[in-house]
């Protein structure tokens, strides 16, 4: 019997204005992948990843985690369903004000119950894991940017989320960097045993850690595959897209 996809997009429709993000993009993922989501500029990946959170509704189609739908049953199931996920945004979206370890504390105190000594040890174990030990008392600011993604990593973590969405997780940082924080989310999945999904254009240094490659164009998934024949695809536009050519079925804008 095959395995049940723990996410399943089905027909999904969404336009803004005039603008037709997308077009009945259908696409199942897995539990336990890493799943990049690549695609040229403006094709609505990051968009995608607010839908399959609940903070955008599609105009027409259905989004089920585990075989519940995603907006039915009102906005006490859909924070249920939430609870599930962890989100690393694309800059971080840590609180400058607040010092690492408050950044990181804040959905502990948001959500849980913990006493403050738990807290503190529960930021100290996941800025461990994230190989980032004793900066809980410093600012955004007096970190390198490689370190702040470290840190916004070990909140998305913190609540230990089944599910984890990351937004373009290397913008802004140099190739080295690029593969430290590659291979750090591919550990630390190995580790909690999340399913990622990552929207990615750091080709082809995501093909490293992920699982499957899903492309989006036009409003569709164009292909998905494993990492390997992704990067082997007969298919002219990933081929022009994954070398960077200008020639080719992809127009440039």
């Amino acid at each position: 019997m095959a395995e049940m996809p723990l996410i399943q997009v089905r027909e999904l429709y969404k336009r803004f204005g005039r603008q037709k993000v997308f077009q009945g993009l259908s696409l199942d993922i897995m539990r336990g992948e890493i799943l990049a989501v690549v695609g040229r500029s403006g094709t609505g990946k990051s968009v995608f990843l607010k839908h399959l959170i609940g903070l955008i509704r599609p105009d027409k189609g259905q989004i089920l985690v585990e075989g519940q739908e995603l907006h039915q049953g009102g906005s006490r199931h859909l924070a249920q369903v939430r609870e599930r996920f962890g989100m690393l945004f694309q800059g971080g979206a840590l609180f400058d004000s607040l010092t690492v370890e408050d950044n990181i504390a804040f959905p502990l105190r948001e959500k849980t119950r913990m006493s403050d000594a738990e807290i503190h040890a529960a930021v100290a174990e996941i800025l461990k894991d994230v190989d980032l030990e004793g900066v809980e008392g410093k600012f955004p600011d007096q970190l390198s940017g490689g370190m702040r993604k470290r840190v916004a990593l070990a909140r998305a973590l913190v609540l230990h989320p089944e599910i984890v969405l990351f937004d373009e997780p290397t913008t802004g940082l140099d190739p080295v960097l690029v593969r430290s924080i590659h291979h750090l989310i591919a550990d630390t999945q190995a580790h909690f045993h999340y399913t990622a999904v990552i929207v990615s254009h750091e080709i082809p240094q995501i093909f490293d850690i992920a699982t499957r490659v899903a492309m989006l164009h036009q409003g569709v998934i164009l292909e998905v595959d494993t990492a390997a024949r992704f990067q082997c695809s007969s298919n002219p536009a990933v081929q022009q897209f994954i070398a960077g050519r200008l020639e080719g079925p992809l127009t440039p804008t």
